[in-house]
């Protein structure tokens, strides 16, 4: 680029700095800006459109377009080149604006004199805020380095909107970070709470985006890569021969961290007038805008390393570390991007509640939110980006929805929603010694799930009959490092102690799908769902299924001992499991350990094709557990991570229920034990359905033992088992209607 060029858009710039520093209100900021950016690039128009909606754009300032069209005209997103920009984030760049796809002649504006046109994104780490347009008579494109200055004072607008530069009357030019904002995203775990942000990684806030001394600037910028430097070769070196997906990250980011590419093109933005700061955060919005619209899972994963890279090289120029001196709050919602499972056992029942912009429903943080029953809502899109901490927010797990910086009404009713819950958690607890038995004499077993030492003071506050669920897979997610038989056995040995004689049992190791350990080398999979996981990998790699089995029965130290398998798909599988356990039994008598005074032995059953075994298969097996999570998703096959399908099929279609009774049936046949495990055991309506159609036992969250008791202490299964069949008879893809309709005839309480 010409020098010449180069101290044209570095006066740009500081020309720009200093009107913004001249104050005034924001619309006459706007309207200075503007003016400013057509005379110093020689256009007869530059006009600045700020978003007043998610899907609305509004003109808010223009130099050379009709003055009464500011704040009157509006587009919305997507809707002409300005809309496409905003949509798109691609820059518009035409000599021929009216024979551009999509163009959108605008009469109030009396733009139809201008043939050339140049729209930006004006955009702050993947957040678009609206679009930055200069427009010409002459029919001509700009030149590079014109579209390359106009990003360069978009970047600068944007900054200087975030600090509130443009706060004035009207939606559009509305104060950032002060509105009531609605997300809505994925359940992770129910529950509701309301309190305040604290955000994982506390945003850096860029007060300085124009340069004063671009050489300085370049030196401050190159002692703070070589730093980054040194900080990752060190990460490196203390990380080498651990964890193998921990090194490949810290891999390519010592790739990133050393590339010529980046650091030339962050120090080309400094050359042109944008701070140190301001160079990284342009570089490091590009890669969140590619991101946004990858859908290559390799390339999202690396632009996400490049994220992170370029946060942590902006902490080492500003100086804002992770702690930046604010305190938590009393009653903190957690707010972050991700969060691993380790660093959210870290914050433990300090927190309300987690709000994750990524993760799923399975995913380790999904998991210790359950495990901690702390409200979790994943995939609310740019929370990050907006939320400041100490923001007051409502989350509500049961619905995926977060409501931050509410309105009086909304606080209202939300507290309103509170207020019910805990008077029925009133109720609940004067039926928690009560046994679960049914108008009709019934009597349905209920447990709990847990995976954690936390969930265990539960067991005697929720009313469950015991731990139909302990899920192992928590102790070795946490993890670094493969943990030591004697670790689990001692941990094993405190859950039984703290059950104190009632009832638990112990999955063996779930990994794989979407629980892949921190020390495993992740395998890549098509469909990991349908893979390499569970038992699969216990059979395949016996090392560690042997160590838990004997960690297990040390554990047991002469009391009753259940162990249950995952994911068993056929009867062979279940019978070399098997074969272990008697291995690790026969090994443990010969080194003279007390073996366990009663050994049950059972499985899970999430796949159709168990619920089709051989009779011997269920003569053999000591009890039986549906797993309904998964085998909901296989028997729809209706990914349980996709929203657009998961919602899709109800758990009272017929089918499914026919099918679960036919499970029933061969078990009562057999005379085989069997429970029904998952999230819709949790669900009051769902459970008495599952109750009614012959499930004995339901194992769930603990804090849904209350109102499903509640709900089967009030209803007569009979009656309800007549509903289901008739509903079943008359053709009907799904009984929730007919039952919804008899419990109100009843006036029964649905309590969902």
């Amino acid at each position: 680029m010409p020098d010449g060029t180069e101290s044209e858009s570095r006066k740009l710039l500081v020309r720009l700095r200093d009107t913004l520093a001249e104050g005034g209100a924001g619309q006459e900021r706007l309207d200075k800006i503007t003016h400013l950016i057509a005379s110093s690039m020689l256009t007869e128009v530059c006009s600045i459109y700020l978003f007043r909606d998610d899907d609305t754009l509004e003109l808010c300032a223009t130099e050379g377009l009709k003055a009464e069209s500011v704040h009157q005209t509006r587009l919305r997103l997507g809707e002409g080149l300005v809309g496409r920009v905003a949509k798109t984030t691609q820059i518009v760049n035409t000599a021929n604006a009216p024979s551009e796809r999509g163009f959108r002649y605008m009469p109030e504006t009396g733009e139809e004199a201008y043939s050339s046109f140049l729209g930006v994104p004006i955009q702050r780490l993947g957040e678009t805020l609206g679009v930055l347009v200069v427009q010409s008579k002459e029919a001509r494109e700009f030149s590079s380095d014109e579209v390359y200055a106009l990003e360069v004072v978009a970047m600068v607008l944007a900054e200087m909107a975030e600090l509130g530069a443009f706060v004035g009357d009207g939606a559009a030019l509305k104060a950032l970070h002060q509105q009531p904002v609605l997300f809505r995203g994925t359940v992770g775990q129910e529950g509701t709470a309301e309190g305040h942000i604290w955000l994982h990684e506390p945003r850096v806030v860029v007060t300085n985006p124009v340069a004063e001394d671009p050489q300085a600037e370049t030196e401050r910028l190159r002692k703070a890569v070589d730093d980054l430097r040194v900080s990752v070769d060190q990460m490196l070196s203390v990380a080498e021969g651990g964890d193998a997906d921990h090194v490949q990250v810290l891999e390519a980011y010592k790739m990133f961290a050393n590339s010529k590419g980046w650091l030339r093109r962050m120090e080309e933005d400094i050359s042109r007038g944008l701070s140190a700061e301001a160079a990284v955060e342009k570089e490091q919005s590009i890669a969140r805008s590619r991101m946004a619209r990858s859908t290559d899972a390799y390339l999202r994963e690396r632009l996400n390393d490049l994220d992170d890279l370029s946060n942590r090289l902006l902490r080492i120029l500003t100086g804002q570390g992770s702690d930046t001196g604010a305190e938590m709050p009393d009653d903190p919602i957690l707010v972050a991007r991700n969060i691993g499972p380790a660093e959210l056992l870290d914050y433990g029942r300090r927190l309300k509640g987690v709000i994750l912009e990524e993760g799923s429903v399975g995913s380790h943080a999904a998991i210790v939110a359950r495990a901690l029953a702390i409200p979790l809502v994943v995939h609310a899109s740019n929370i990050t980006t907006e939320a400041l901490n100490g923001n007051h927010v409502l989350l509500d797990g049961d619905q995926g929805v977060v409501h931050l910086r509410p309105d009086e009404n909304v606080v209202k009713a939300f507290r309103d929603q509170m207020a019910m819950q805990a008077q029925a958690q009133e109720r609940y607890a004067s039926i928690r010694d009560l046994p679960a038995e049914t108008l009709c004499g019934r009597r349905i077993a209920l447990t709990m799930n847990a995976g954690l030492m936390a969930d265990l003071p539960s067991l005697p506050t929720s009313g469950a009959e015991g731990v139909g669920l302990f899920r192992t897979e928590l102790q070795f997610l946490v993890r670094n490092k493969m943990p030591k038989r004697a670790e689990l056995s001692a941990l094993y040995g405190r859950v039984l102690d703290a059950a104190d004689g009632q009832p638990v049992v112990f999955r063996t190791l779930d990994i794989g799908s979407d629980k892949v350990l921190p020390y495993m080398k992740p395998n890549d999979e098509p469909n990991p769902a349908l893979g390499w996981r569970a038992i699969r990998v216990g059979l395949d790699k016996p090392g560690v299924l042997r160590m838990q089995l004997q960690a297990l029965i040390r554990a047991a130290n002469g009391r009753p001992l259940s162990v249950m398998f995952p994911f068993i798909a056929q009867m062979d599988e279940f019978t070399v499991a098997r074969q272990e356990i008697d291995k690790a039994m026969a090994r443990e008598e010969r080194l003279g350990h007390v073996l366990p005074s009663e050994l049950k032995i059972g499985t899970m059953l999430e796949t159709p094709s168990l619920a089709f075994a051989p009779q011997a298969f269920f003569e053999q097996v000591d009890f039986v557990s549906i797993g309904g999570n998964d085998l909901k998703q296989f028997f729809f096959a209706a990914d349980r991570e996709n929203e657009r399908v998961r919602r899709r099929y109800d758990t009272l279609n017929v089918s499914f229920l026919s099918f679960l009774e036919g499970i029933v049936s061969r078990c009562r046949t057999t005379g085989t034990p069997l429970s029904f495990c998952g999230e819709d055991a949790g669900r009051p309506i769902e459970a008495l359905c599952l109750a009614a159609i012959g499930l004995p036992s339901l194992s769930m969250r603990p804090a849904s033992i209350g109102p499903v008791k509640h709900l089967l202490r009030r209803t007569n299964l009979e009656e309800l088992y007549q509903v289901i069949c008739q509903a079943r008879e008359s053709g009907v893809q799904s009984v929730r209607p007919a039952v919804m309709e008899y419990l109100a005839k009843a006036a029964i309480p649905s309590a969902n």
